[in-house]
């Protein structure tokens, strides 16, 4: 059971000034006092939320908040209590199975739902990132379906696989080996032990890694299928090591940016030789498909 706690929430125009606030509060607060949480959302203002343990100081918070970007802004600041509740599970309560094409990414208290054509992918909300639910896996889970409908990549790899869902998807439509890698050590212990809850950990491998850094790519390599559900920035800074790493019209599955932010991204890849194909847009989150013609 999760003590209450006490929420003060603003909505700021962009990540600069929203850096400022968080900046100024954090200065006011010890690391056990406060945590705070900012969000580009889809229209790319920023959500900037403060929980507290104790009730805060409202006028101060608003003083302090006006002091860095104006009593108008500061007044729109807004306060509540978040009662005790079981979190975990509330959210498997809420985490009904979500269809992407031949997938169906689930909870173990929906097993029975799954139908018989499907794909089921169980996969448990954890520290790591990828229940299915957001608009960027299921993106990649609907083009990951569209691929695989004429094409059979022989060697796959998921970059950056948070719970592994996607590399647990191609293992399980393929039967075929994948490569999962990630930074986070805590996704990498997940992202194995849901390999294995799903009958696919004899085919997905697991490591930690650094971009491209680690050998492992260059031995499993060059892929025929890269699937990578990361951010923007980074998606841009590893278009070159990983076309270094693609094989001939291999195909490539990138997510976790916002629709906004896509050009950019499909100009940091077409520059080195890959063309979309493809563009889902979910929830104000893109999914782009492309291909190398190198």
């Amino acid at each position: 059971m999760t003590p209450s706690t006490h929420r003060a929430s603003l909505t700021l125009p962009d990540e600069t000034t929203a850096k400022r606030v968080v900046d100024a509060l954090s200065e006011l607060f010890f690391e056990d006092q406060a945590a705070f949480a900012a969000f580009e959302r889809p229209d790319g203002r920023w959500d900037v939320t403060v929980h507290f343990a104790e009730p805060p100081d409202q006028a101060l918070l608003r003083e302090l908040v006006g002091q860095v970007v104006g009593q108008d802004v500061a007044s729109t600041l807004v306060f509540d209590t978040i009662e005790a509740k079981d979190w975990v599970k509330a959210s498997l309560e809420d985490l009904v199975p979500v269809a992407a094409g031949r997938f169906v990414v689930h909870g173990q208290h929906d097993r029975h739902r799954i139908p018989a054509n499907k794909l089921g992918i169980e996969i448990e909300a954890a520290l790591a990132f990828g229940t299915g639910h957001h608009g960027t896996t299921r993106g990649c889970l609907l083009l990951l379906d569209h691929v695989l409908k004429a094409y059979q990549p022989r060697r796959v790899l998921d970059l950056g696989t948070g719970t592994g869902v996607l590399g647990i998807a191609a293992a399980k439509a393929l039967h075929g080996k994948v490569l999962a890698s990630d930074i986070d050590p805590p996704s990498v212990r997940v992202a194995e032990e849901n390999a294995w809850l799903n009958g696919a950990g004899h085919l997905v491998d697991v490591i930690r890694a650094t971009g491209f850094a680690a050998p492992r790519f260059a031995a499993d390599g060059p892929f025929d299928l890269v699937l990578a559900n990361i951010l923007a920035n980074p998606l841009r800074q590893l278009a070159g090591p990983m076309t270094r790493h693609l094989a001939s019209s291999a195909q490539v599955i990138l997510s976790g940016l916002l629709t906004h932010q896509a050009p950019a991204v499909i100009a940091a890849y077409r520059a080195r030789g890959l063309v979309p194909l493809r563009h889902l847009k979910i929830e104000g989150w893109s999914s782009l498909l492309l291909r190398s013609v190198r």
